[in-house]
Order: C-alpha cells, then structure tokens, then sequence
C-alpha cells in the first residue's frame, strides 16, 4: 500500500529540514540590562532629529499632543504585552503569542512585519544621519559590519554594549533638558531666553488637525523598537522580575526623553527656524536642535559632543535592530513560519544563519539610494511607522484573546508574575487609539500639500503587506494543509510551554526569592558590621 503525499510537503520539508535543533538562546542578560534597554536602548535619531521636523511642521503643542498621545498609547502596549511575556519569555515575543493565543496566521503576520520593520529601521536610522562627505554605502560598512560582528560573539555582549550606548544618550538628553530650560527661563548671561512666546499667539498649533496627523509619523518613529523589552525577554535572567521592573521604567523614559525633551525644544526654538527643518533633511548635526540650544547657551563645541552622542544613537538603533530582526527569524523558523536554516544556534546561543540574513538584507536596502537618500528616508518613515502601528495594535486584540483562554481554563491571575492594571480597559484603549491612529495617518496622507500619491502609497504598503502576509498564509493553512479551523479554541491554549513555573508554583517561587534577597541583606549587614568594627580598631590607633 502507497503511502498518499503529506499535504504542504514541500513547505514543511522547507520550514523544518528535518533536522534537529540542538542549541538554544542563552539568558546571558541581567536585570540591569534590560532595565537600560527599557529607558534609552532604543532612542535612536528620531529624537535627535526628527522631532524638530515635527515642531516646524505643525507647532510645538501640536507635536507635544502628539507625542504624548502615542507615548500614552505605546505604554498601555508596553504593559499588555509585559503581562504575557513576563510569564512566557520568549524571543518571538508577540509573533508566538499571536500564534499560540489567536491564530498561527496571526503570529506569522506579525513576525514577519516586524522582521521587516527592523530591517527597515536599521537602514532609516543609517541614512538620517548620512553625510556627503561619505556615501551612504560607507556608512554600511563603518556601521553594520562592525555591529554584526559584535552580535557574533554573545547576547551578552549586546547587552554590554546597549547598556553603555543607553547610559550616554541618557545622560545627553538629561543635561540638554537642563541645559535649555535654564536657557529658556533667561539663566544664560548675555542670553534673554524666549519663555513661553514660541506658544503663544497662535504658534502652538499650526495647520489644524491635518497637520497634527502628520507628526504622527514622527512619533511613531521616535517610538519604535519600544516593544524590544518583549523580545529581550527570552534572553534576560529571571523574566518573572526583570520584565516588570523594564515596564515600569518604560514610563520615565516615555515622560523623560519624549515628552520634556519635546517641550524643552518648543520651548528654546521657533517653528520658523530653519533648523528644524534642516536637520531632519540636510542630516545636519549642527542643525540637530539639541545642538542649537547648547550653542545659543553659550557652549559653542556643542556639535561635535552631540555629534559623538549621535552616532552612539545610531550603533544603538542598529544594535537593537540587528538583535530584535535576528531573534524574530530565528522565532519564525523553529514555529516552522520560515526556513528551518534560520532557527540554528551555535554554542553560544548567537542565531548565526538569522544574523547573516539580516546582515544582508540591511546592505540590500542601501542600494535604494539611486532614487535620493531624502527620498528613501521619507518612505522608510512612513513604511516603518505604520507597520509599527499594525503591530502595536495586534497586540491589544492578543491581550484580550489571552486572557479570554486563561480565564476559560480556570488559571489564577494571581500566578501572572506581572498582571496589567484596569482590565479590559487598556487592550481595548490600544485597539481603539490604535484605529484612530491609523485613520489619522490616512487623512494627513491625502490633506498635505502639496499632495503627491507616493506619500498615500507609502502610508498604506505596510497595511497591504500585512493583509497579504495574513491572508496568504490563511489560504496556506486552508487548502495545502487543509486546517479548516482557523482561530485557536480557549480551551486548546498551550499555557505550560515556555512558562516560567507551573501553574500554582508562582507563590512558592516568589516566596523563596524573598528568602534569598532577606539572607543576602543580612549577610552584607554583617560584613559592613565586621568592616565597620575593624576601621573603629584602625581609627582608634592612628589617632
């Protein structure tokens, strides 16, 4: 008796390779790690340039709104999604939970967008901050062989590194926040500071509610990468305590390097200096307004200190990029969304093949550059952003669908390391701001002038990869191997791989944690008592 065909051979052949994955990742980053990644390690040029783009275009309150509206909106995302990976630390992050808690469809869109969306990334920050003095293929190399290179050796080497990168964007952005409020308040001699008059008489808000969707874009690229924390979590020592310190860290950063930061150049500069303007698209770091604002203070050799702080921007976006796209491809092979090549790791827990294949892709995208690097920046703002919107919005409905399955299962919300705050209200405030966003984004495409139909094409090719992406793989699921149900049932919700503890073993492990932080104290209190007492013995002798 013949043995009938496997239905979707070839493709599983392809994605599996029948070869046994023998390596895995390694949690080789520590708490501190993931904590600096959370509040800087994703800044990249957009705050540095690209908001002041925001400012000339539609006022400095208009661009404040904005950035506050999508800063409130990623962190709802933020703990939504930290819910789920705090208990399930997974590289895939999202893709695996769209997959596991909705449907595989879902979890293969996803994984695969956001794969692009780094890529695509990675090459927007490079070209933002090319310079004619280099082409921008220089920069690949200068930039992405170095960073890949250093992705080679361990994830904790990256987390090395991005802590470091962090520390010196944080420390930046604190002393420019100083630095232009004492500047605006008239604190620097020689130098009257404007006060509030860039926000007054009818400078806020510029252009209406056309404008104002526009800085959307903006933002959405300043945001970017905010959900890293989800996806260093497969990596990162003790996820059950790590991830929700990361999520609440994220709030400083959102209120801290965003929104003062926002106010700061509103504040110190007008949205009629040309600076604003050029900086975004002249790649101009004397233009950055952050370096106009030490300069106006007084601290002349202020480019060349932003200048070094930016292109650490840079090898960071870059670094997280490389990180995040890597993981994601190695996550779509092993769920057998991708060639089963791209799922193998080494000793040392580095997805080599994944790497390569983002290595490559990345000096791909250079080659667009034939058509003006201004004018592939502009469509990788807009293609970026919006697949970042699609994202963020799926993972409000996958909140919804997790919980559903929990609770249908009969688990405990009390055995979630970290439980979101005002359920349902947060997933179902990202699904609707999420909506409104991109309905927003629609309407600033079609309202600017003047009007160019790239800018509406831009907008909506991330929204006509994620429909195809999701619908194909449907047709996939349906036809080749013949799946007729599409939706995962509640009740079939793989809720114990990857999970951190069994179910009811939350307590027991939170209580021995609190036993080994208790000894510790205890043990470092009697070496500082015995410390103390021997520097008593040395101090009574010399005197």
């Amino acid at each position: 008796m013949v043995a009938a065909p496997e239905k979707g051979g070839f493709w599983k052949k392809l994605t599996t390779g029948g070869a046994s994955v023998q390596h895995e990742t390694q949690r080789g980053m520590k708490s501190r790690h993931l904590m600096m990644i959370a509040i800087g390690g994703t800044i990249g040029t957009g705050i540095f340039l690209s908001a002041g783009s925001a400012i000339a275009l539609a006022g400095p309150g208009s661009t404040l709104l904005s950035y506050f509206v999508v800063g409130l909106f990623v962190y709802t995302v933020v703990i939504t999604i930290g819910e789920m990976s705090s208990m399930y630390p997974v590289s895939g992050a999202f893709s695996i939970f769209g997959a596991r808690f909705v449907s595989p469809a879902l979890g293969f869109t996803l994984g695969w967008n956001y794969w692009l969306q780094c890529e695509l990334t990675a090459a927007a920050v490079i070209l933002q901050y090319w310079t004619p003095a280099l082409l921008a293929w220089h920069w690949a190399i200068i930039i992405i062989v170095p960073i890949f290179l250093l992705q080679l050796i361990h994830v904790r080497v990256y987390g090395e590194s991005e802590y470091w990168f962090a520390m010196i964007k944080v420390l930046m952005i604190i002393v420019f926040i100083f630095v232009g409020l004492i500047f605006d308040w008239g604190g620097v001699k020689g130098h009257p500071g404007p006060g509030l008059s860039n926000f007054q008489n009818g400078q806020a808000f510029i252009g209406g509610f056309g404008t104002f969707a526009q800085t959307f874009v903006y933002a959405f690229y300043s945001f970017g990468g905010i959900e890293l924390v989800a996806i260093a979590a497969g990596e990162c020592a003790k996820p059950y305590k790590s991830v929700p310190r990361a999520i609440k860290a994220t709030f400083f950063r959102i209120v801290l390097f965003y929104i003062l930061t926002i106010l700061t150049i509103g504040l110190c500069i007008n949205h009629d200096d040309e600076t604003l303007l050029n900086a975004a698209f002249d790649s101009d770091v004397a233009a950055s307004p952050l370096t106009v604002v030490f300069v106006r203070a007084g601290f002349t050799a202020a480019s060349h200190v932003v200048n070094a702080v930016l292109l650490t921007a840079v090898l960071s976006a870059t670094n997280s990029c490389f990180y995040a796209s890597s993981r994601m491809l190695m996550s779509l092979a092993r769920s057998g969304h991708a060639p089963w090549v791209f799922g193998w790791v080494n000793q040392r827990g580095v997805p080599v093949p994944a790497l390569l294949m983002a290595l490559a892709f990345s000096c791909l995208t250079f080659l667009t550059t034939i058509w003006g690097e201004g004018v592939v920046f502009g469509w990788l703002l807009n293609i970026t952003g919006i697949s970042a919107l699609l994202v963020w919005t799926s993972i409000g409905f996958i909140s919804l669908k997790f919980r559903q399955a929990y609770r249908a299962q009969g688990l405990s919300l009390s055995d979630l390391p970290y439980r979101q705050p005002l359920y349902p209200l947060l997933p179902i405030g990202v699904i609707i701001l999420g909506t409104l966003m991109f309905v927003a984004q629609g309407y600033a495409a079609v309202r600017q002038e003047p009007f160019e139909a790239k800018n509406v094409v831009a907008t909506y090719i991330g929204v006509a990869l994620y429909i195809i992406l999701y619908s194909g793989f449907t047709l996939y699921e349906r036809f080749l191997l013949g799946k007729k149900q599409h939706f995962v049932p509640p009740l079939e919700v793989d809720f114990e791989t990857d999970a951190v503890w069994r179910p009811g073993d939350g307590e027991m492990i939170r209580e021995r944690d609190r036993r080994e932080r208790e000894e510790k104290v205890k043990m470092l209190s009697e070496k500082g008592g015995r410390w103390r007492a021997v520097l008593g013995r040395v101090g009574r002798y010399v005197y």
